[in-house]
């Protein structure tokens, strides 16, 4: 997979395939993306898949498909009560690049490291892949557990100091948001495995990955989120995406010198 770095052709195909399908999102019906998350989604695509190929992207678009569908469930009650994502869940370039920016420093990363040190290949990349969809499988994560905490939450508490508040409050969990959460980050994982970007107990590593950024960022959404201006939604997704690359990534140095 990783000799096709020195071809264009993934490239053109990335190029091509990105323009087909985003041509079909621009034209559906229900908006998943706005004018400019559309430029923004095809960008990205074309660096996941002239990186990573198609194993790269079907998690990418895995995560997109899942994720948009995710955020309308019961959008007609969240609109109501005013917890719903803006646009109706139609996506940004914020929540393209607050959702994939981490995941694309690793797919880049591969191609830097196959190209400027091939001789570390064989253990930095397996890390970066990781790193890569441990980041979605963190994303997901943290989509599912929001959305469907908002839709079906029956008891939301904030999670520094577990007293009850209103659902949608930053920072807020429940047990049904939690559930999901960990569901969505073992569907992503599992598809990242069966498609060979990572082995089995990277599934393990991933989910456990996942669990950790996912209740870090409703720290920081329940700690520093309104103390700072800057710090929106799509910044606060970075951070989460990072503690979950970086969490799985440490995991699995911490597995290798266990188990080694």
């Amino acid at each position: 997979m990783f000799s096709s770095f020195y071809s264009v052709n993934p490239w053109l195909i990335g190029l091509g395939l990105n323009a087909i399908l985003l041509s079909i999102v621009w034209f559906a019906p229900k908006k998943l993306l706005t004018p400019a998350g559309i430029f923004h989604a095809g960008l990205l695509g074309v660096i996941v898949w002239g990186t990573l190929g198609w194993q790269g992207y079907l998690v990418v678009a895995f995560y997109f498909l899942v994720g948009s569908g995710v955020t309308r469930i019961g959008i007609a009650q969240k609109e109501a009560e005013g917890i719903a994502e803006k646009r109706s869940g139609a996506r940004g370039p914020e929540n393209v690049w607050g959702s994939a920016l981490t995941a694309a420093v690793c797919a880049l990363g591969t191609l830097f490291v196959s190209i400027f040190a091939p001789s570390a290949q064989g253990w930095v990349i397996p890390l970066l892949l990781l790193g890569y969809v441990a980041s979605f499988s963190t994303k997901l994560s943290d989509t599912c557990a929001s959305e469907v905490g908002k839709a079906y939450g029956k008891r939301t508490f904030l999670i520094t100091t577990l007293q009850p508040v209103a659902r949608g409050t930053e920072g807020a969990v429940s047990l049904e948001g939690t559930l999901a959460g960990i569901l969505g980050s073992v569907a992503i994982a599992l598809v990242a495995y069966a498609v060979n970007l990572i082995s089995l107990t990277d599934v393990i590593i991933c989910v456990v990955a996942a669990f950790i950024g996912t209740n870090l960022e409703s720290v920081i959404g329940a700690t520093l989120q309104s103390k700072f201006d800057w710090m929106t939604n799509e910044v606060v997704n970075i951070f989460n995406t990072l503690i979950g690359a970086i969490a799985a990534i440490l995991l699995a140095l911490a597995w290798q010198y266990w188990h080694y």
